[in-house]
């Protein structure tokens, strides 16, 4: 079987998309989905793994719908790339109990991100939770996906994938059947922080909406949670070295950074003689003139149903159609009739 260079990303329908998902993640989707040609940048709305906590059925489906919606508003080109919904297409699924049966619980018990959303009550989280990092691997190997673009926060995972295709080809391939994925660190790739507290990444789950700059957010609305936005009590920065231990500060100006294309060093020159009112107004207005046309595209895309749902069909059949040869070979490898 012929491997050819694949990339593949997903996110999860979990909540309202926010400027951190768009700057770590669906930013990076559209250089990749130039550079991999041949419908090779399969780009997944990871719906399985949203299911790992109590999903509202309702929600879910209008969430995969708002995620998809969200790739084509920031450029993502459905007959340039595969956009579809992972429960579309049985392979994960299937992928994902072939290497519950390699994968070993050594290596799940070293996973940090169980132990960061299970917490203290992990005897009550979902196996799912558990175990889903192997769906992750089952998402890149049912594809043969060879680059995977990821966030530092999830290089533990690529390794997981990685060590679980060396396995499956020493024990039962005796081959190089998959492929070890790469991880790819975009350099546009921002970290985002919350807007509330500087030291924890912007996320859906957090019951602050001021925490967040929502995709969806109106312009009033962006301008407010920026003036709530924290900072601290100390004079504006001169140097990038003066951002050190100043998670808050340090968030603001990275995320300026990130949406102007320009360096720290810049920004910090830029902001010297001014203040945080300046910062907090000049942010307001380029995350507008960012997240309008998006928000605008979005909401046209979305009062189409039946536009979305047969995008998401089409990108779900054309994912099929690659990753069925491939789960035949592993059944036929596992010695599955």
């Amino acid at each position: 079987m012929t491997i050819q260079k694949r990339v593949l990303s997903g996110v999860q329908p979990t909540g309202a998309l926010h400027l951190g998902n768009y700057l770590g993640s669906i930013k990076n989707f559209i250089p990749l989905q130039n550079q991999y040609a041949d419908l090779s940048a399969l780009y997944c709305v990871v719906d399985q793994h949203a299911i790992t906590v109590m999903q509202n059925p309702d929600d879910l489906r209008k969430n995969v719908r708002i995620v998809a919606a969200a790739f084509i508003a920031a450029g993502v080109n459905p007959k340039k790339s595969i956009i579809f919904h992972q429960s579309g297409v049985p392979a994960h699924a299937q992928m994902a109990w072939v290497l519950n049966c390699t994968a070993r619980m050594g290596w799940l018990n070293r996973m940090t991100q169980f132990k960061e959303k299970a917490g203290k009550n992990k005897e009550n989280a979902s196996v799912g939770l558990f175990t889903y990092p192997i769906l992750m691997a089952a998402d890149i190997l049912c594809y043969h996906a060879t680059h995977i673009p990821v966030g530092a926060d999830q290089k533990q995972h690529i390794e997981l994938a990685r060590d679980i295709a060396v396995r499956f080809n020493l024990e039962h391939a005796k081959s190089d059947f998959f492929p070890l994925p790469e991880p790819v660190f975009m350099e546009s790739a921002t970290r985002v922080m919350s807007l509330r507290d500087g030291t924890k990444k912007m996320s859906k789950s957090d019951e602050s909406d001021y925490s967040r700059i929502n995709l969806t957010d109106d312009d009033d609305v962006i301008a407010v949670k920026f003036r709530k936005a924290k900072t601290d009590i100390l004079d504006m920065p001169q140097t990038v070295t003066d951002l050190d231990n100043r998670p808050d500060v340090k968030n603001l100006y990275v995320l300026y950074a990130a949406m102007t294309n320009q360096s720290l060093d810049d920004v910090v020159i830029h902001f010297g003689v001014k203040n945080f009112s300046a910062l907090k107004s000049e942010l307001a207005d380029i995350t507008i003139a960012l997240v309008a046309p998006m928000r605008t595209e979005m909401a046209k895309i979305l009062s189409d149903t039946d536009y979305i749902d047969n995008i998401l069909r089409d990108g779900a059949g054309r994912a099929d159609e690659i990753a069925r040869p491939i789960m035949g070979k592993t059944y036929d490898i596992m010695g599955f009739l």
